[in-house]
């Protein structure tokens, strides 16, 4: 079964940029499908691949801050090919 993750990492605390680039940059070198924008940050594949990754990278990103929320949604269909038509 193919999905898409939105996912959103927000550190609660002064030097928040280090835990988001580190947790994009390990999604990114993961070997899924990930698009970016400036709220979010999407995954695409298999959904036993993308949550193998997810568990690993969503437990280091939390460990790295001292207080912060993970925002995640989940389309069980793949919809990185998605273009908006208006």
């Amino acid at each position: 079964m193919k999905i898409s993750v939105e996912l959103t990492l927000t550190p609660i605390q002064d030097d928040y940029e280090p835990v988001i680039i580190n947790f994009i940059k390990s999604l990114r070198a993961s070997g899924l499908t990930v698009l970016e924008n400036p709220l979010s940050t999407q995954v695409f594949g298999d959904y036993d691949a993308v949550m193998k990754v997810l568990q690993t990278e969503m437990k280091t990103a939390l460990v790295a801050m001292d207080r912060g929320l993970l925002y995640m949604k989940i389309v069980s269909s793949d919809r990185s090919d998605y273009e908006p038509h208006f």
